[in-house]
């Protein structure tokens, strides 16, 4: 079963776990303003009022772009009515200097939106989260040279934003980032027309598509090659798609968007490598090239979750399982940092600095590997400077 937990509150019943999710939603979940008390920031300084994400560990200063693409050969799949399939995406690179306004997090629409759906009746003030620090910055100078280009793809219900994270991390490191909101899933998507819409049409369904979770994740799939399209094809619709190198295309996702990760790259050879931060795969995975699996140790340790165990056995490219210790389904996201400043991060639970650094990490090292030919030995077995992480490598 997917996760589909309150990712800012207490966990729920199974109900929350499924596809089939109104048991996870409030409708008219209050979002009034309160006055924020001090709160932590990732790095556990005090933060008045003002929430931060880690800063980016690359040497490169991070631009950021947005693009609003239209797919004009598929009509969205859960709202025809609304005509031809449209996706935000947001673009980091390596810049040439931190110029420019810092970029928002993602809008007010959208935070409370985030908020009555991942924590219905906490009073939290949409402010709190729109307005999270970030380390990008606005059509910032592009950098020299070309780059490989890595999709990430959010979970299920959740925003582009819950990635920002690890695409500002692996920007300063010297990639180019497509941060995709998927249409209708993810909990709000502000259109440039100022219309913010919501995952209720697909999310509210007393039962899943026909096909289940698979039948969305090849949506994805189908949203992904699309993206790559539009920023390397002939016409690209990004001004500085000059430093995209198409040769070295990757993929990563947390939840639902790393089971897409593995559909997009049986469906799209132009992907070399992929990663699952957390998610259940659906459909059965067949892969040839290199993918990387990392996931909470309470749920994916083999015999855990078998669709890992199966999933293993059909990955004959290079890979690795790595689990994390005293992590959740949150801590590969950007809502650790809310859940740390709300007081719900769990007893016992990493910091957001510790699980998100950790995350960076094995990810930064996957990638470099595959897309830039850089041996990395934090990829070879156990180091004592990382104890939380294990490395699985079960019989196929």
């Amino acid at each position: 079963m997917t996760k589909r937990t309150h990712l800012l509150a207490a966990p729920l019943t199974a109900a929350c776990l499924a596809l089939t999710i109104p048991a996870c939603t409030t409708a008219g979940a209050s979002t009034a303003a309160a006055t924020p008390t001090p709160v932590a920031s990732a790095t556990g300084r005090p933060a008045a009022g003002r929430l931060e994400l880690p800063r980016p560990t690359g040497a490169a200063p991070v631009g950021r772009d947005v693009l609003y693409l239209v797919d004009k050969t598929r009509t969205d799949p859960w709202v025809p009515e609304s005509g031809p399939r449209r996706l935000m995406v947001s673009m980091y690179y390596p810049a040439r200097s931190a110029t420019g306004a810092p970029a928002p997090y993602m809008t007010t629409a959208e935070a409370a939106s985030l908020l009555q759906r991942k924590a219905p009746g906490a009073g939290v003030p949409p402010e709190l989260v729109s307005t999270i620090r970030t380390h990008a910055r606005e059509d910032a100078p592009a950098g020299r040279g070309r780059f490989p280009l890595i999709v990430l793809s959010p979970g299920f219900g959740l925003p582009r934003a819950s990635l920002t994270f690890l695409a500002e991390d692996l920007a300063s490191r010297g990639y180019v980032i497509a941060l995709v909101d998927h249409a209708y899933e993810s909990s709000g998507t502000t259109f440039p027309d100022g219309r913010t819409i919501t995952c209720a049409p697909l999310c509210d369904q007393p039962k899943p598509p026909e096909g289940g979770q698979a039948t969305i994740t090849r949506s994805r799939a189908k949203d992904v090659s699309f993206v790559i399209d539009e920023l390397t094809g002939r016409h690209p619709a990004w001004k500085k798609s000059r430093l995209i190198d198409p040769r070295r295309i990757g993929m990563a996702g947390h939840s639902l968007g790393g089971d897409a990760a593995a559909a997009t790259m049986a469906a799209d050879r132009r992907v070399r490598a992929g990663a699952n931060l957390d998610g259940t795969f659906h459909p059965e995975v067949t892969l040839d090239r290199p993918f990387l699996l990392l996931g909470s140790k309470a749920d994916h340790v083999p015999g855990k979750d078998d669709t890992w165990d199966r999933g293993w056995s059909g990955m004959t490219g290079w890979k690795r399982w790595l689990t994390m210790d005293r992590t959740n389904h949150g801590s590969f996201t950007d809502l650790s940092v809310i859940q740390e400043a709300l007081g719900r991060q769990g007893e016992g639970m990493l910091t957001p600095g510790r699980s998100l650094g950790l995350t960076r990490l094995y990810l930064a090292a996957f990638f470099d590997r595959q897309l830039k030919d850089r041996g990395r030995p934090l990829l070879d077995g156990p180091t004592p400077d990382n104890p939380e992480i294990a490395f699985h490598t079960p019989r196929s």
